[in-house]
């Protein structure tokens, strides 16, 4: 058993599919060895690097709940918005049973079998059901503090990649990602920047499932996932120069729409408006502009200059490609909110079509 796991492994790590021909394990270590005899600052990427970003998961969770409570939920209450629960209905197990399977009234014979369970009439049943589910929503201090940390943490991080990658050269010539490759060495803001990246989305993908649910969560759910995966995979290869663009580039957009989101929540309609407008200029350029025409084709085209192709190489492209893929996905849905957002001149309603919509008292007052 062990002789077997023992070829397992070293047929998963084996060079030929993780590293260009003529380039080995062994290849790495020796230039590991030179950097340190050469006195030389900066290290290669290791592998075993990737379990610093579990911790700081844990980490950036806690610095989570302490900024949500310490700053954006006395900054939602002093802005007006207020901590309110909606009222349960009355307590009925059969109905709370049902709900808990599925928030959708039910039809047809399983409706009769609720009513017949229950002691109730389908009326009743029906007016349960939307009070049950209007008390799970969340209130809009809720999803204003957890805005806020997202809007803290995309802001932060992208003025520190700035910062780390501004005298790189590979961020004002894309070619210098393949120079020399895999002889490519790390320092330590390069190496703080895609750790906390990593784990900023390995919270998320984390936090997602008990923070505010939006009508995108598998989408969402893949791109955290496809991100973490797209990660790791690049710092094993060594394609960290690329994989650090592909950070900066998504990151642009990110702290603009938790801005706008923001304004909503305060009630700051202009105000939002004209941050999404800026937004969906950011996105669609970034996105669907510098990414596919710098980067991806780069990946595609440029890199089969510099050294051969291997297995790991067309890995790292299928994820690129998967998440240019959800961008498209994501432009055609911004694309439709914002066309019918235009047509009926209220474009603050079809914004919150992406998340759970409050009562309809809760809409007139906005209105």
């Amino acid at each position: 058993m062990n002789a077997f796991a023992k070829d397992v492994f070293s047929s998963f790590w084996s060079s030929s599919i993780w590293l260009p021909p003529n380039v080995t394990w062994e290849t790495i270590e020796q230039q590991k060895l030179d950097n340190v005899n050469n006195g030389e600052n900066k290290n290669y990427a290791e592998f075993s690097d990737l379990m610093y970003s579990f911790p700081l998961a844990v980490v950036m969770m806690l610095v989570r709940l302490l900024v949500e409570k310490l700053v954006f939920r006395p900054l939602g209450l002093r802005l007006g918005l207020k901590d309110t629960e909606r009222s349960l209905p009355l307590a009925n197990a059969v109905l709370e049973d049902a709900f808990q399977k599925s928030t959708v009234v039910v039809k047809g014979a399983e409706m009769e079998s609720l009513c017949h369970n229950s002691e109730l009439s389908e009326i009743q049943v029906e007016r349960w059901f939307r009070q049950r589910k209007r008390a799970a929503l969340p209130n809009k201090l809720k999803k204003f503090t957890e805005t806020g940390w997202r809007w803290f943490f995309y802001t932060g991080i992208l003025l520190f990649g700035f910062s780390c990658l501004w005298d790189k050269p590979w961020f004002w010539d894309v070619r210098n990602c393949w120079f020399g490759y895999p002889d490519h060495r790390i320092g330590a803001g390069v190496w703080y920047y895609y750790m906390v990246e990593l784990a900023f989305y390995m919270s998320l993908s984390i936090s997602q499932f008990f923070d505010v649910k939006r009508k995108d969560f598998w989408g969402m759910f893949i791109h955290h996932n496809a991100t973490i995966a797209l990660m790791m995979f690049s710092w094993t290869t060594h394609f960290i120069r690329i994989g650090t663009l592909v950070l900066i580039v998504h990151d642009c957009a990110d702290p603009l729409l938790e801005l706008a989101k923001l304004f909503r929540y305060a009630r700051y309609k202009k105000t939002c408006d004209a941050v999404f407008f800026v937004f969906s200029i950011v996105w669609v350029v970034t996105r669907c502009g510098v990414y596919p025409a710098w980067i991806l084709y780069s990946t595609l085209f440029d890199a089969v200059n510099f050294f051969s192709m291997f297995p790991a190489y067309y890995i790292f492209n299928g994820l690129l490609c998967t998440l240019q893929l959800l961008h498209i996905v994501w432009t055609y849905l911004l694309y439709k909110v914002i066309q019918k957002a235009l047509s009926k001149g209220n474009i603050d309603d079809m914004r919150s079509d992406s998340e759970p919509s409050e009562d309809e008292n809760d809409n007139k007052k906005d209105r």
